[in-house]
């Protein structure tokens, strides 16, 4: 029996960000790769996902996806059967982060988007990947999606709510994991999740940065069976 699994894309991310996934997932799974479209807010891109999705379903999102994901949580929480969330954060944005996304905002307004994406690009992937075609992988993508994407999600990421508060109100099987080497949303980040939401089950994946789909696609493959299956 397969089961629909949505899957929510991160910040510069598109189907690229999951295909390693899907195929090793296989048969288990009905996949849908969400496209925000137009929206630029968190609660506009969890409309705009539930608009299209099945039913009720499985739900995954990594780093910006997983804003969206816990915005669906408050949104239809009747509609996900469980829920996977992998390299995020449940709290909003310091002073210091939004005024690192304000200049890279600025940044791609003066035209300067690639540099933007390779400035990035450090923080995004472990050291050891960073010539590597996963890193290219990784820029190929962000060129796809393009600055216009990149400022309305950056606005979107800025103005998000902080979801801690609501995590104890999640109630269907849940998997954080996170790359052991992720800068970006660190482990703390997910072990402050993980102990929040009952039941939830922690994973680190070895050797993976923020990208960890990318980077360590059979480990997360594994660790989303096991949660598929409870």
């Amino acid at each position: 029996m397969t089961s629909a699994l949505v899957l929510l894309p991160g910040l510069n991310c598109d189907e690229r960000l999951w295909r390693d996934v899907i195929s090793g997932l296989n048969a288990a799974v009905e996949p849908l790769v969400a496209d925000y479209g137009a929206a630029d807010s968190i609660a506009g891109m969890a409309a705009s996902v539930l608009a299209r999705a099945p039913e009720r379903f499985a739900l995954a999102g990594l780093s910006m996806g997983g804003y969206v994901a816990l915005e669906i949580m408050r949104q239809a929480p009747e509609r996900v059967e469980r829920l996977a969330l992998l390299d995020t954060a449940a709290g909003a944005d310091d002073d210091a982060r939004k005024q690192t996304r304000r200049a890279g905002i600025e940044a791609a307004e003066q035209g300067k988007y690639g540099l933007v994406i390779r400035t990035m690009l450090a923080g995004l992937v472990a050291p050891q990947h960073l010539d590597t075609a996963i890193a290219a992988d990784v820029l190929t993508m962000a060129e796809r999606t393009g600055a216009q994407a990149y400022i309305r999600h950056q606005h979107a990421i800025m103005g998000r709510i902080d979801s801690r508060p609501s995590l104890a109100d999640i109630a269907v099987p849940t998997l954080v994991g996170v790359g052991a080497l992720d800068m970006l949303t660190p482990p703390a980040l997910a072990e402050e999740m993980a102990a929040a939401i009952a039941g939830a089950q922690l994973v680190l994946f070895a050797e993976a940065g923020h990208m960890s789909t990318m980077e360590a696609p059979e480990a997360v493959v594994g660790a989303m069976s096991g949660w598929m299956a409870r």
